[in-house]
């Protein structure tokens, strides 16, 4: 299988950042965010961006892990210990496809009774199957359904995304 990359490590990390502050323009009133991955990759995401916003924002900032099967997200769990009561959300995953794992993980929490949610990719792909709109994507891409785009951790390291 040959592998092209869409984004290096380095632009991958850039792209992060630009989303960092994007999330801090449109956020500067407020005072605490709470940042939700969806694992595996998503959430290793996250913790890059709440790093990345504990440098550049004054924002208490809370991390969760939003755990669901991709390819079946109708059993979504949420982390029982987390309030999310008039909460600012993030949410995070690496790849949005169709945008039902999206959709999944917003469902829970909005019955939550947030503040207000928002949502975070670093790879979008521009044909979606579900009424899903992404806040923050780092790069959005026309690809055919038989693609398939990755973004890769080593160690908990973004190394970056390629399509197969």
């Amino acid at each position: 299988m040959n592998k092209k990359y869409i984004l290096t490590a380095e632009k991958a990390h850039m792209k992060l950042r630009r989303i960092a502050f994007q999330i801090l323009e449109r956020n500067t009133h407020l005072n605490s965010l709470h940042i939700a991955g969806i694992k595996e990759n998503g959430y290793l995401l996250a913790l890059e961006l709440k790093k990345i916003l504990e440098e550049i924002s004054s924002f208490q900032i809370e991390l969760s892990s939003i755990e669901l099967d991709k390819s079946n997200p109708i059993d979504c769990k949420l982390d029982a210990s987390v309030d999310y009561q008039n909460k600012n959300v993030l949410i995070v995953d690496d790849v949005v496809n169709s945008g039902k794992a999206m959709l999944h993980a917003i469902h829970p929490i909005l019955a939550l009774s947030p503040h207000q949610i928002q949502t975070v990719t670093l790879v979008e792909r521009s044909y979606k199957t579900y009424p899903v709109h992404v806040d923050y994507v780092g790069v959005s891409l026309a690809t055919t359904l038989e693609d398939h785009i990755s973004v890769i951790f080593k160690d908990g390291i973004l190394q970056g995304a390629y399509l197969a």
